[in-house]
């Protein structure tokens, strides 16, 4: 692997003119990480399609929501008083 950026912007505007633009997006992609400082091998192993898998029946059979994560520090609010609710002050 001894692609440079000026090897990989060549090979994606061939792919861009060849309407292929999924592989000039996973190039384009390269390059920006090269750009950013990775190195060859890490910009041609990484994934940049955006997508993570998620984890099956989280939620619950057949479903694959994931199991909603509070925040760290996060507690329910108070309960509202029954007593005091729907009634205006005089």
């Amino acid at each position: 692997m001894t692609d440079t950026i000026e090897d990989l912007q060549r090979r994606m505007e061939d792919a861009a003119s060849a309407l292929d633009f999924e592989e000039a997006r996973r190039i384009r992609d390269r390059i920006n990480l090269m750009r950013g400082g990775a190195s060859r091998a890490a910009a041609a192993e990484a994934d940049t399609s955006g997508l993570s898998r998620q984890q099956p029946g989280a939620m619950g059979l057949g479903t694959s929501r994931q199991r909603p994560v509070p925040p760290p520090g996060w507690k329910p609010p108070s309960k509202p008083d029954l007593m005091t609710t729907g009634r205006k002050r005089k």
